[in-house]
């Protein structure tokens, strides 16, 4: 084959290529970005918009409606969904996949200004985003401590400044915190006794508080701007607020209303193993490194415990860099193994000096695949490592078969430079062949189509790459070296040799002796093993593997307050304590799902709670994660006044319940009849969990006609 021949007759040429790929393919591994998940463009777009104290009938009539009538004309949509709740309303947009999210995000923004003019003047702006993976927090960051939320959230802001300072750090949110907040306590008797209308008092306190700018003032040679400083910095200059001058005098602000410096009514509790949290959710910017980001922040939080208020603990809850870590480090063991596997068996029929022309088909292969994702932009994510470590077993049957027969043609007595090219030459399109069809079983998933289309395509393209790169180093470097390098075996290894095949000749010659038994042997063991698998085996879309972390909601009826909740969060908290010795932290959200992204926000959500579990690692784990989420349904069954569903962390891109029912209609009474009927003839149903509707029946009102 000329390509064989040509690095055979150019192999120092050959072996600067080599050394150019070990530099350039070394330099690619390490500065190459690590991610949990790889950088996929999610096709949705939501929207949100509040609208405080309005119900869920009014929001669908007055907000939700009016914008989808407006979205229907999009292209490249797919569907359309809306939650119309208490206080919010919010429109899921699924686009086709492979739709220009750019552009689909300016055509929804175009339509919701439409329908702006259709909404009601006092709901707030819509907010339109797009699901971005990569802006989802790769660390979340807990302080816990009895110091009370004002000192837990003014700490937390200095972190979130240290935090956001890192290089590769997208933004840092702080959730939970606690707002200050000035508040004018006005007293009725007082006010009627001094005959100020109310408006007057909101209008004075809005009107004093500002800023108003001068222009500019010529004073001789020089020019001034001019500024009336008029914003309140303390309470007390709010007392002196003058409210209404008349004939007995000056009424001032403090004679009508009592001015305290407070804090915002709380709407939501956070808690980490029962303590008051405030948490810090950090995001990186897309391409950035994790693992890098990871160690950066520790070693800000290291820092930061030393400086903490007494009291005041800082646990890292979520750490993405963790899972990569351990990936990688998987991948680096796997090649190692490899390479002293392949080693020692090649070693055992080819001598020492073949056996590193094989083995070195996978280091060279890897690190011209990492030379093609770095050129690329390509991360390092869960998939691609996933995908190399697949790969690894597949990278020497190529070198094997061409350093095995270079091997044969030198035993005949020719010189290394010419069995080299009639070695490779002779098995080179079988071997180009055999790989080719290895690739084609994977071609189909890249026309994989939808979301997990766009996450799997990297696997397909990373084995494709290291595939390749083997077949490379099969026809080219390995029959190079070969010409240079490659060494007769002494005869005590040439004997070891012919005895494993001595050995391997009479077990074919028996099977083929008896055909016939061999066949029915083969058909028997196929049709026992499809037997077995139709009978025990269970189908799922993504396998099921021990969880990370677990999910505990806890939905009350609408209309229960915020102490209500907490009341059945802190039962539920009190059936945990058995399970504590098995769990890292139990993290307690009351009056909302915790961390949510796309989609969440507004809305009143003090009947809604979560509790996170997060497991130890498996290999720390006495008690496995799925036997914990067992026992709990269980535990929790018999807890009265609210509905309590427990869930897994799937790994993956979003793939949401494994059956969903919709029913649609015009009327949501009749609608709620009927998913209460599906619910009660479905119950029951073997392997059933968490059966839960979304019909939100609002918060009981009162009246007045």
């Amino acid at each position: 084959m000329k390509l064989c021949n040509l690095a055979i007759d150019r192999s120092l040429t050959v072996l600067i290529v080599l050394f150019t790929i070990v530099v350039v393919g070394s330099y690619a591994y390490v500065v190459l970005p690590r991610e949990s998940n790889p950088e996929v463009v999610i096709p949705f777009i939501s929207i949100l918009v509040t609208y405080e104290g309005v119900s869920p009938e009014d929001m669908e009539t007055l907000v939700t409606i009016p914008i989808e009538r407006q979205l229907t004309g999009i292209a490249d949509v797919r569907e359309i969904s809306s939650t119309s709740q208490e206080g919010a309303s919010s429109i899921a947009i699924e686009f086709e996949a492979g739709t220009d999210i750019d552009n689909a995000l300016q055509r929804v923004r175009d339509k919701v200004d439409f329908a702006k003019s259709d909404l009601p003047e006092e709901a707030d702006d819509p907010i339109i985003s797009e699901l971005d993976i990569s802006a989802l927090p790769i660390m979340i960051v807990a302080l816990t401590g009895d110091v009370g939320l004002a000192a837990l959230s003014r700490f937390a802001e200095n972190l979130q400044d240290e935090i956001e300072a890192v290089r590769g750090v997208l933004e840092v949110n702080i959730v939970g915190d606690t707002e200050r907040e000035i508040e004018i306590e006005a007293d009725p008797e007082r006010i009627a006794a001094y005959g100020v209308p109310f408006s007057d008092l909101i209008r004075a306190a809005r009107m004093e508080n500002v800023n108003v700018p001068g222009g500019v003032l010529e004073l001789g040679d020089a020019s001034y701007l001019m500024r009336v400083p008029g914003e309140f910095r303390t309470p007390a200059e709010l007392e002196g607020l003058v409210v209404k001058q008349g004939e007995r005098g000056l009424v001032y602000l403090r004679d009508l209303a009592d001015v305290r410096d407070t804090f915002k009514e709380a709407t939501t509790y956070s808690r980490v193993d029962g303590r008051p949290a405030v948490t810090l959710t950090v995001a990186k910017r897309a391409g950035a490194n994790v693992i890098t980001i990871a160690q950066h922040v520790h070693a800000i939080l290291e820092v930061a415990r030393s400086r903490a208020p007494a009291g005041v603990d800082i646990v890292v809850t979520t750490d993405e860099s963790e899972f990569v870590r351990d990936v990688v480090v998987e991948l680096e063991s796997g090649i190692l193994t490899g390479l002293i596997l392949v080693l020692v068996v090649v070693l055992l029929f080819m001598g020492l000096s073949n056996a590193v022309f094989v083995a070195l088909a996978i280091p060279v292969s890897m690190l011209m695949t990492f030379s093609v994702l770095y050129f690329t932009g390509v991360t390092l994510n869960m998939v691609v490592l996933f995908s190399l470590i697949l790969a690894l077993g597949m990278l020497v049957d190529n070198g094997i078969v061409v350093v095995e027969n270079i091997y044969r043609h030198a035993q005949q007595g020719k010189t290394r430079t010419q069995a080299a090219k009639d070695g490779a030459a002779e098995v080179a399109l079988p071997v180009t062949a055999a790989t080719l069809t290895t690739m084609a079983a994977f071609f189909p998933l890249f026309f994989w189509p939808g979301i997990w289309g766009s996450f799997m395509f990297y696997l397909p393209m990373t084995l494709t790459l290291v595939l390749g790169a083997s077949l490379f180093v099969a026809l080219v470097v390995n029959p190079a070296l070969a010409s240079m390098f490659m060494r007769i075996h002494p005869k005590s290894v040439e004997a070891e040799r012919h005895r494993f095949l001595h050995a391997y000749g009479r077990v074919v010659r028996l099977a083929l002796r008896w055909r016939a038994v061999t066949i029915t042997v083969a058909i028997t063991a196929l049709a026992v093993i499809q037997y077995i698998y139709a009978a025990g085996a269970t189908v799922e879309f993504t396998p099921s593997v021990e969880p990370p972390r677990a999910y505990i909601d806890i939905e009350a009826p609408q209309g229960t307050n915020l102490a209500a909740s907490d009341a059945l969060v802190r039962q539920v908290e009190a059936r945990l304590e058995p399970y504590r010795e098995h769990i890292d932290y139990v993290i307690t959200n009351v009056g909302s799902r915790g961390i949510q992204f796309f989609g969440s926000g507004g809305g009143t959500t003090t009947h809604i709670s979560r509790i996170t579990l997060d497991f130890p690692k498996l290999e720390e784990a006495a008690v496995m994660p799925s036997v914990i989420i067992a026992s709990l349904r269980e535990d929790l069954r018999d807890i009265a006044g609210a509905e309590i569903r427990i869930d897994s962390l799937d790994m993956g891109p979003p793939s949401g319940a494994a059956i969903n029912v919709e029913i649609s209609g015009d009327d949501f009474g009749v609608l709620a009849g009927l998913a209460a009927d599906v619910r009660a003839a479905v119950r029951d149903v073997p392997g059933l969990v968490d059966l839960h509707d979304d019909y939100d029946r609002g918060r009981p009102e009162v009246r007045v006609r």
